[in-house]
């Protein structure tokens, strides 16, 4: 903790210092013309994102989610997690005992290896080892359903999630903000951005954030800390040049959950599996964006970006065993565990550029988009691993030497008995993917309710794969191409009701190698929908905001599975680029405002994801994927409620306001019946601003103090979900 209270003083230093530094220059402005406001003079370039265009929500063939600021704060949300548990489209996945963010878009998930490649305005982030995001720097969180090859390249097979960082605004003020809740959480927090220059066309905006938890589970406690500064610099009145730095750290008990048995049932879910002597898991990211907007004329503009950032994430952690080697499954009261010790370290570069704009060709108005872009994913892992032997079903536990499976009573834990293991080799691996890509999209409007969408992306990749356990070290180098297509179609019913149509075809390139040493081929994604939109504002005075609904079809191919081909075998523990399944559903999404100052969001969806071909499971436990089999950790139905009112009272400004997720049973281990059961939570906030400027809030989380389980990798690895939490807050607005 040391050094994450050593950088915190720094970062509270350096945004303490710019507020005092930037405050009497904006004071000195102000009392030059009190009625002058920063935006009264600054000529702030239109803000466009990468890969989007300039199309209206109801333009746009494609079931996508907007989960804006106002919504982040009314549910409370803090991580991402909590920000994509509003789309029901979207599943949690194993997180790698919490340590990152992972889940699935519509039954389909990526690589588990690895955390889920997120974007952060447009910029792959997902990769990396830098903990779970913290929303305290995001204004928008994005859930784009269905493959986006044709656009953003390489991505996860059932859509792609967007954040989208707070930047400056050319505008002064912000908020600190101080949070106290359960289990002695302490959460400080704080926005702060101002206008600089002679001109007023330098902004900049400095966000940050600490807290120090303890949690449910006995002994895990948690130290976070981030700092976000931004600056854009509008370099003339076309042309805005904006940078950001991402830091964060953040040490995190490895966590992998509780135990599942159908003799015994699942382990107390306040007993913490792994040793607190092993040390907290310490992540860190530093990451670098730097975008040039510069608009040509009325009609078209060109977006260039560079983006690099360096993660890492090093520790130690007993974890749970599986079945053979599982005393848990014996008797239900002591658990055998493994060690190993992890270092892994990731670097990401991009570059882009992108020209957008839109153009007439006799009565057709068509909307450009044509770009390409350079990254490259630099992956190192490293880890040593000690583990016991096999033991036979009759086994009495008490025969064991403790030390050896490091036993632990379930129902009375006693940490530190054991000395920390020594473990020998397991993982030294290096992995480079280099991938260069160009697209291109034209929406076509053929008449003033019709429009055309088709679009293409041409990617070639490159994998190097050193292998440092070998001596000496070796390196395979292989390399594709890739065409990923789009088309859809819109038509406007009436002014605020458009139906359409799409299909587009995506790929993720694959970690790792085959027997031979060959990269494997990419996962591959069709996806076809049909949907409807209503934007309700064209309809009344009284309500705002969207509605639609989706049916769609996903077929994924090319998902690895466990090579039993004899040459395989001999050569060790392989996988083969052979499995392919499909997801059906259909989605139902709402987003209202009420003139009565009454919010309601409702996002449903059923989905239907199941391997469609018969394979032995990848990961080596014996198990055997038959065809109809649910894909894991994917609920077939799940609902997400969120309601929320202005009021008054006396004459303070007030907001009270709920919501209740669903999410029903699901598979919790590939190839075998392990269930995870269904759940439903309800959460309660409410809020008042008692003096102009400070806003006091209260929210309950898991109202009615549900047991329930998030998501599995097995039943030895399942994430419990927190019993019912207190937060209060205090913020304060200048």
């Amino acid at each position: 903790m040391t050094r994450t209270r050593r950088i915190l003083g720094w970062a509270l230093l350096t945004a303490s210092t710019l507020e005092i530094a930037i405050a009497p220059a904006l004071a000195q402005e102000v009392e030059e013309d009190e009625t002058e406001t920063v935006e009264d003079v600054i000529n702030v370039v239109g803000d466009r994102k990468a890969y989007r265009g300039n199309f209206e929500e109801i333009e746009i063939p494609a079931a996508d989610q907007f989960i804006d600021e106002e919504l982040l704060v009314e549910v409370g949300a803090l991580n991402l997690n909590d920000a994509l548990d509003l789309s029901a489209s979207v599943a949690r996945q194993n997180n790698f005992g919490g340590l990152w963010n992972a889940f699935s878009v519509r039954g389909f998930a990526g690589d588990i290896n690895l955390p889920s490649g997120f974007l952060v305005n447009g910029f792959n982030a997902g990769r990396g080892f830098g903990g779970p995001r913290d929303l305290v720097g995001i204004e928008s969180v994005e859930v784009l359903k269905g493959p986006r090859s044709a656009l953003y390249g390489r991505g996860e097979p059932g859509g792609t999630v967007n954040l989208v960082t707070k930047r400056p605004r050319f505008t002064k003020g912000g908020f600190i903000k101080g949070t106290v809740g359960s289990w002695n959480q302490y959460r400080l927090e704080g926005d702060y951005q101002a206008v600089l220059g002679a001109d007023k066309d330098l902004g900049v905006r400095v966000v940050w954030f600490y807290e120090d938890a303890e949690s449910f589970r006995e002994t895990v406690e948690t130290n976070r800390f981030g700092f976000f500064p931004s600056a854009s610099w509008s370099l003339t009145d076309n042309t805005i040049a904006t940078y950001e730095l991402e830091y964060s750290s953040q040490e995190v008990p490895f966590d992998r959950g509780v135990i599942f048995s159908e003799e015994f049932g699942f382990s107390p879910r306040d007993t913490f599996v792994g040793e607190p002597g092993d040390g907290p898991i310490e992540t860190e990211v530093v990451g670098h964006q730097l975008e040039f907007l510069h608009n040509l004329n009325g009609n078209w503009s060109l977006l260039a970006g560079f983006g690099f950032r360096e993660t890492s994430l090093e520790g130690n952690a007993s974890e749970t065993n599986f079945g053979g080697r599982q005393t848990y499954f014996l008797d239900g009261q002591t658990i055998s565990r493994f060690f190993r010790f992890r270092d892994f370290e990731s670097e990401y570069t991009v570059l882009r550029a992108e020209l957008s704009g839109e153009f007439k060709t006799g009565s057709l108005r068509h909307r450009l988009i044509v770009g390409a872009d350079h990254d490259e994913f630099d992956n190192s892992l490293f880890i040593l691993r000690a583990r016991p032997g096999f033991f036979g079903p009759d086994t009495d536990p008490s025969t064991l030497d403790p030390a050896d499976y490091l036993l632990l009573d379930v129902f009375n834990p006693v940490y530190g008995l054991f000395p920390i293991p020594t473990p020998g080799p397991n993982t030294d691996r290096n992995e480079v993917l280099t991938g260069t890509g160009f697209y291109i999209q034209d929406q076509i409007s053929i008449t003033d309710k019709f429009q055309i969408r088709i679009g293409a992306r041409f990617d070639n990749f490159e994998q190097d794969l050193t292998n440092l356990r070998a001596n000496p070290a070796t390196t395979v180098t292989t390399s594709d191409d890739r065409v990923s297509p789009q088309f859809g179609a819109n038509y406007r019913v009436h002014d605020g009701v458009t139906i359409y149509g799409s299909y587009g075809e995506g790929f993720r390139q694959q970690t790792g190698s085959d027997f031979q040493g060959n990269q494997f081929e990419p996962n591959l994604t069709k996806s076809t929908e049909l949907g409807a939109k209503l934007d309700l504002g064209q309809f009344s005075n009284t309500v705002s905001g969207s509605l639609g609904v989706t049916l769609f079809e996903v077929k994924q191919s090319n998902f690895l599975v466990n090579d039993d081909r004899p040459e395989a075998v001999a050569a060790g523990f392989f996988s083969l680029p052979a499995g392919t399944a499909e997801s059906t559903g259909l989605e139902l999404d709402a987003n209202l405002r009420f003139a009565n100052d009454f919010n309601l969001w409702f996002s449903y969806a059923y989905t239907d994801a199941v391997f469609t071909n018969s394979n032995p499971d990848v990961d080596g436990f014996g198990g055997l994927i038959e065809v109809g089999d649910p894909l894991i950790n994917t609920p077939e139905h799940q609902i997400n409620l969120q309601v929320s009112k202005g009021l008054t009272v006396g004459s303070m400004p007030a907001r009270l306001g709920g919501g209740v997720l669903y999410t029903d049973e699901r598979n919790g281990w590939v190839a075998f019946d392990f269930t995870l059961p269904s759940y439903t939570t309800v959460r309660l906030f409410g809020e008042i601003e008692p003096v102009e400027g400070i806003n006091l809030r209260l929210d309950v989380d898991n109202l009615f103090d549900e047991t329930f389980f998030t998501n599995s990798f097995a039943d030895v690895w399942v994430e419990p979900g927190s019993p019912r939490r207190f937060r209060v807050s205090a913020s304060y607005s200048f």
